[in-house]
């Protein structure tokens, strides 16, 4: 039974924890967007070296706007481009990212403002040196109860002004500090930091609807294509990808390790099973004079086959039960202490349960068996 149990523990606390990173991913990734479609340089292979896509420049503001006046079944669209250094504010420095955007970008990537203000398109036409704040960089520039807005701080050389905060969204379960961001004027950033006023990094589109980002990505293919000037015969120079496509691609490889997990797990289920099986070979034997007793005041052979057949099952599913609630601990433990995510779902515990009803018919039914066809003189005989 110690078989069962373990094993059973340990199929229901791998699938809470399996289906729980499964489900916790899928929401991260869904609240960056989930209609969220990225355009970026496509990688290439030079001297047999493969170089990735932000290596290379192909996409420019030519391409935003094609894509913003042909493109069907999208309502936002937002240049990319960023640099790295440090942000500072008096004695206080914190390295970090700052990004420039339009004014789609926090649509895109639903993002909210907890004070202030968005940037304006005029902002945009003027490279404005003006700025949004994440609450990490909040708490490495600004003393705790300061209110940024209308503060400067500086980017390496450069003063901007904070005109907004936003709203924290915490770590990704990639680990990524969402809130460690800086957002400007994509202007700004191309004018006044990098000094590269044509290529972009990336464009970010948001689809319509989820529905519709399949065929608004075709048609941003087929507009790029077009822009890039590219021959048939020719292969993409950009990559176009949709959150749905990243959201998938993640989830499967969740489920297979689930399964191998649980595959895993399920070995102590088997062990158990043998274990099963070896008690029941031993209950026969030790029972055999009361069997011959049985069958020689009229029980048939399949009563005896039934009742050896009941108690192994009983025993394995009692070893399920006691295993279901060893799980569930288990499992809530992990939440608790190592702060996983978790989630518990009915099916595991019926599987289990299911599981449980097979192992025992399958390893109990052979010493059943051999029990049922025992010689009832034989079986009185036996010292």
């Amino acid at each position: 039974m110690l078989g069962i149990i373990i094993g059973v523990a340990a199929v229901i606390a791998m699938m809470a924890i399996g289906q729980g990173s499964k489900q916790s991913i899928q929401t991260s990734l869904s609240g960056m967007g989930s209609n969220m479609i990225n355009i970026m340089p496509k990688g290439n292979e030079m001297g047999g070296v493969r170089i990735g896509g932000s290596s290379f420049q192909t996409l420019t503001m030519l391409d935003v706007r094609a894509i913003q006046r042909d493109a069907v079944g999208i309502d936002g669209i937002s240049p990319l481009v960023s640099s790295s250094g440090q942000a500072i504010k008096a004695a206080k420095n914190w390295p970090t990212t700052i990004t420039g955007v339009s004014t789609d970008y926090l649509h895109i990537r639903q993002l909210t403002l907890q004070d202030g203000i968005m940037f304006s398109e005029t902002d945009i036409l003027t490279s404005a040196k003006v700025c949004l704040l994440g609450k990490t960089v909040i708490d490495n520039l600004f003393a705790n109860g300061e209110n940024p807005i209308g503060q400067y701080i500086r980017f390496n050389q450069t003063p901007f002004q904070v005109i907004g905060i936003l709203t924290p969204k915490g770590q990704s379960n990639f680990g990524q500090d969402q809130d460690d961001i800086i957002l400007t004027p994509y202007t700004t950033v191309q004018n006044r930091i990098t000094a590269s006023t044509i290529y972009l990094q990336s464009i970010l589109v948001s689809a319509v609807s989820l529905a519709a980002s399949d065929s608004a990505t075709a048609g941003i293919k087929t507009i790029l294509r077009e822009t890039h000037r590219l021959r048939p015969d020719e292969d993409d120079d950009f990559d176009v990808r949709t959150q749905a496509e990243l959201i998938t691609m993640i989830s499967s490889t969740s489920s297979m390790m689930t399964v191998l997990l649980t595959s895993i797990a399920g070995i102590s289920l088997l062990i158990g099973g043998i274990g099963i099986m070896n008690i029941m070979y031993v209950s026969v034997t030790e029972r055999t004079r009361e069997i011959g007793l049985r069958m020689s005041i009229g029980a048939r052979g399949i009563d005896i086959l039934m009742q050896f057949l009941i108690e192994a099952i009983m025993i394995s599913i009692t070893g399920g039960l006691i295993g279901v609630l060893l799980g569930i601990l288990a499992s809530q433990f992990v939440a608790l202490f190592i702060h996983w995510p978790i989630l518990i779902s009915e099916s595991s515990i019926v599987l289990s349960f299911f599981v449980c009803g097979i192992t025992g018919i399958f390893f109990g039914y052979y010493p059943a068996l051999k029990a049922s066809k025992l010689d009832p003189i034989e079986a009185l005989r036996y010292e």
